[in-house]
């Protein structure tokens, strides 16, 4: 059995955006877009490393 990723903590996503200098209200609006492919990629690079 192996590990896998259901999401991001947006919390820390927010703070490091906001450490980072960025509008929170940009990193409100990509942020849920890009979380979906990271952590469908973080997912498929799991399983290939399982199968391996």
């Amino acid at each position: 059995m192996s590990t896998r990723v259901i999401g991001w903590d947006m919390t820390a996503a927010l703070n490091l955006g906001d450490a980072m200098g960025m509008d929170r209200l940009v990193i409100a609006e990509f942020l849920p877009d890009l979380e979906q492919v990271m952590v469908s990629e973080m997912n498929k690079r799991a399983s290939q490393t399982d199968e391996s």
